[in-house]
């Protein structure tokens, strides 16, 4: 009898030590490298600037405070056996709301939204606490011993769920991760990862597109790599300006604009902002790449020509964007008041073209144009 009694506590011990080792790595790795640029974007809005959140600190904190709400939980609740991992339910719950942040959030927390996913589960995990107790007398201990014992498979499986609608409730959206991301490495001087954070990925928004294009420059990189990444939004967007629908998340507005040479005051549109700093004599080099970069994503092809020879020497090297604009303009403008011809771009228009005319499947089209020229400013100009 003895031997029974010892090997059934060795059983629950088992349980219940798995599930904390499963429970401390899910949070670890959730906080720690899934959801850090969002813990850290959430506590700069909250503190308003304030306090910096710290990865290791931060992710180690919390899932130990987590670990010991589910110790108070399983103080009251009693659950062991089969049922031992609906113990951890508080604790994945408060886990989802933590990393649960989006920058609207800053302005008015969804409070309603956030009680009403609260009460829910916890109404369901109720439920469940109390069906799990009823079976608690015939749940049969045979086939239940072991790290591989059926108990502890079904503990496990719970286990799973909950993580599912850790995932579920959490900020996993792609471009706000790209976002922060991209902004985070940029605070840092690390202009290469931010470029290269979502360069594999079609999705964007306004903002990712203007820290992408701040981050080009900083790499004098602008006028050669701009459309190899997806555009969203405007010109005018490559600016955080109030006219604008760009905003910065953590870096201060005054990193971007002294780039370019001094802070706007009451200014609301880029290109008025860059006529100033000319005018005042306050304008970096950058201001070239940025005004005729903007010209370009409103398919402004004309103004692009115009003010080019004012920054660029046409007879010199250009950024590959600028050959690739002045091609199309020369090629589809009857009456050019500049002149230009390379010979590569020139060969590679005419490939462009005999493309467009050779395919007359338009899914077939778009699919070998996509795959032989997304990265250029044609594809983007005649199919964006």
């Amino acid at each position: 009898m003895y031997f029974q009694l010892s090997h059934k506590k060795n059983s629950t011990i088992t349980t219940q030590v798995m599930c904390a080792i499963v429970f401390c790595l899910f949070s670890f790795i959730w906080l720690y490298w899934t959801q850090v640029d969002v813990l850290t974007v959430a506590q700069h809005a909250f503190s308003n600037g304030q306090t910096h959140y710290d990865r290791t600190v931060g992710a180690i904190l919390i899932t130990l405070v987590l670990q010991l709400m589910q110790k108070v939980v399983f103080r009251f609740a009693k659950l062991d056996k089969h049922a031992h991992a609906l113990t951890y339910v508080p604790s994945m719950l408060m886990l989802a709301l933590i990393c649960k942040y989006t920058p609207e959030m800053s302005v008015s927390y969804p409070w309603i939204s956030t009680l009403l996913l609260v009460v829910i589960v916890l109404l369901v995990w109720s439920a469940s606490l109390w069906m799990a107790h009823q079976m608690l007398p015939f749940v049969s201990e045979k086939g239940n011993t072991g790290v591989f014992s059926r108990r502890n498979w079904v503990n496990m499986l719970t286990m799973a769920g909950m993580m599912l609608m850790v995932a579920g409730v959490s900020n996993t959206n792609a471009v706000f991760q790209f976002r922060s991301h991209a902004e985070l490495a940029i605070g840092q001087g690390d202009y290469k990862e931010a470029l290269r954070t979502g360069s594999r990925s079609n999705e964007t928004d306004v903002s990712l597109t203007m820290l992408r294009a701040y981050a080009l420059s900083k790499e004098n990189l602008l006028g050669e790599k701009l459309f190899e990444y997806p555009i969203e939004g405007r010109g005018q967007d490559l600016l955080p300006l109030p006219g604008s629908k760009s905003r910065l998340l953590i870096l201060p507005k005054d990193s971007l604009y002294f780039h370019l040479g001094a802070r706007p005051i009451g200014i609301h549109s880029m290109k008025r902002y860059l006529d100033l700093l000319e005018k005042d004599s306050l304008a970096t080099h950058a201001v070239a790449d940025y005004r005729l970069c903007a010209l370009l994503i409103d398919k402004k092809i004309s103004d692009f020509v115009h003010y080019l020879p004012q920054y660029y020497d046409l007879n010199e090297y250009l950024p590959k964007v600028y050959r690739e604009a002045l091609t199309l303009y020369v090629h589809s403008t009857q009456h050019p008041v500049i002149e230009f011809s390379h010979e590569v771009m020139n060969e590679d228009w005419k490939n462009f073209q005999a493309l467009v005319r050779a395919v007359q499947s338009k899914k077939e089209k778009d699919a070998r144009l996509y795959e032989l020229y997304a990265s250029s400013y044609w594809y983007y100009y005649f199919y964006k």
